[in-house]
């Protein structure tokens, strides 16, 4: 390898013990977490066959991030994050071999689904938050956007790797095949957390309560105006289009007609694009221009949703969900790294955990809603009322595209000058 690219930030990242562990222990948590998805949605379609309660099961994972994830952060950036990332991962092992025993037994209802689902979403609000504090402290901060990159990278790329696996294993070996990969790929990652030293972060003594902690990251998004304008864009595509994700199911079953095999491909294509384009980011190693990318992203994304409704042929289907999965990703992963790059530490776990809100959390509005609209005007209709609405919400920030760049990439530059001094 030559010099030059050993100084490349995509290759420099892997210089870091710690990032290492961390992106070991994900790839097979990663993975069968997506087999554990298909697995769930399947689940919940097979037990009711209705767009709302795939709705409903989405929001149960989705809600307790609403209301949890700004007390997660105030409460990550009060503590050592990666020991809070190591608790909530022993957490997600215990919830996954209780669902994965009682469906052994066959003592899963819609009901149960709809608890452990529930409690998982609990689990994530402050496994996020700690995540989110972590990575950046895996490596320097002139490698943090590559860091987020390649991450988002390898999660997406087990979006295609872990539903096409969960086909063979719903088909050959049920349900409880997937949910007990992933017990074991949880459980790894588990085990990968330990042989993460992080140092813990400087802490500043707080006078205010936790109450005070969540009021000051609000208005610390409320005065970065950019950051606050960013998160705005990033919420009309979770609210309006990242709930098609969860509504696959209903697209395999009802729309397309193909079954198990077909939400393994739909699902499949979209994290084939997801990973195009993490993987572009990542090895784009830059933060410049990224305001601009994050913009057309959500044009993309509205477009391509229009597209994936158009028509009930499978292969169409799949083509635009690879161009919705591109998209999808180029918004968040941009928009992530942007802030990541930006944003004061002792202000990284409140800021990060309102992203999850709104990535995370905000979809269980628009699925829940987009759901029951389904029921009398059919899902496409439901999607593409949806695509329509944010095309007007891109016209009306776009406008205000040029000040987010120059504001996001003058404070990258000032954090920057201020630690080289």
């Amino acid at each position: 390898m030559s010099a030059t690219a050993e100084r490349h930030p995509f290759f420099e990242v892997f210089r870091h013990r710690n990032y290492v562990m961390f992106m070991a222990g994900l790839g097979p948590h990663a993975i069968s977490s997506w087999m554990y998805r298909v697995a769930v949605g399947w689940l919940a379609w097979e037990l009711t066959h209705s767009p709302t309660w795939l709705g409903i099961i989405a929001a149960a994972d989705l809600v307790p991030l609403l209301i949890l994830s700004p007390i997660a952060g105030a409460i990550t950036d009060r503590i050592v994050p990666v020991r809070e990332l190591r608790l909530t991962q022993w957490l997600q092992v215990i919830q996954a071999m209780v669902l994965a025993g009682l469906m052994y037994f066959g003592q899963v209802s819609i009901g149960v689904l709809f608890v452990l689902t529930s409690l998982l979403g609990c689990i994530h609000a402050f496994a996020s938050a700690a995540r989110h504090a972590t990575i950046p402290h895996t490596v320097p901060r002139h490698l943090v956007a590559t860091a987020v990159s390649l991450d988002s990278a390898l999660f997406q790329a087990s979006r295609f790797i872990g539903p096409a696996i969960a086909a063979i294993g719903l088909q050959f070996y049920g349900v409880l095949s997937l949910l007990m990969a992933h017990t074991i790929g949880t459980f790894v990652l588990a085990i990968f957390m330990h042989f993460m030293h992080v140092p813990p972060p400087e802490r500043i003594p707080r006078k205010r309560d936790m109450i005070g902690d969540i009021k000051e990251s609000f208005k610390y998004v409320q005065d970065f105006r950019a950051i606050g304008l960013l998160f705005l864009l990033c919420s009309f595509g979770a609210v309006l289009l990242r709930p098609v994700q969860d509504m696959l199911p209903g697209f395999a079953g009802a729309v397309y007609g193909a079954g198990p095999t077909g939400l393994a491909w739909l699902t499949s294509a979209m994290g084939v694009g997801a990973m195009i384009s993490a993987t572009w980011i990542g090895v784009r190693s830059r933060v410049a221009g990224l305001t601009n990318i994050c913009y057309a992203g959500t044009g993309l994304l509205a477009a391509a949703t229009l597209g994936f409704v158009v028509s009930d042929n499978l292969l169409v289907g799949v083509i635009f969900a690879a161009i919705s999965g591109f998209a999808l990703n180029t918004v968040t992963t941009g928009i992530q790294a942007l802030v990541q790059s930006s944003v004061d530490d002792a202000m990284r776990g409140r800021v990060m955990s309102l992203f999850t809100v709104i990535f995370r959390g905000t979809p269980a509005i628009g699925g829940f809603a987009l759901g029951v609209l389904a029921e009398f005007i059919g899902l496409r209709w439901a999607f593409a009322i949806a695509a329509l609405i944010c095309f007007g919400a891109l016209a009306w920030l776009l406008p205000e595209r040029k000040a987010v760049r120059d504001s996001i990439e003058q404070a990258r530059e000032h954090r920057t000058s201020s630690l080289g001094h």
